[in-house]
């Protein structure tokens, strides 16, 4: 048996760090919200199976910054303070890709409406 060598305790110290973050924490105390669906996202689009948790941990940063600016523009669009659906349409109307993405999910949410509702109504019946 090897004895520990104080690089060896520091490895240790790493560990602790890395399973903190992979748990949902943070070494800055905030929570990771997205990193499952990041490092699904990110291998989905070709990087390793298991990416580095500083690569997700950016990704993740850019993210929520994102979300962040993309929410304070839509509380200054319409009725101010409130976010709705027009809002987001409005600050996306001259990015093609995201209107049209826009677009796809809020059609894709209508027609999950309207099949729960139905599945709803046959149960109903029964």
């Amino acid at each position: 048996m090897a004895t520990p060598t104080p690089d060896s305790q520091d490895n240790f110290d790493q560990f602790d760090e890395e399973e903190e973050q992979q748990l949902g924490g943070t070494t800055s105390g905030r929570k990771r919200l997205f990193s499952k669906e990041l490092r699904c996202m990110m291998y989905g689009f070709g990087d390793d199976q298991n990416p580095y948790t500083e690569s997700v941990d950016f990704l993740e940063d850019l993210v929520i910054e994102f979300i962040t600016e993309t929410t304070h523009r839509a509380m200054e669009v319409g009725r101010t303070g409130r976010v709705q659906v027009e809002d987001i349409i409005f600050l996306v109307r001259k990015d093609a890709r995201k209107y049209a993405r826009v677009k796809d999910l809020l059609t894709m949410n209508e027609e999950l409406k309207k099949a729960r509702k139905a599945c709803d109504e046959v149960k109903y019946v029964e």
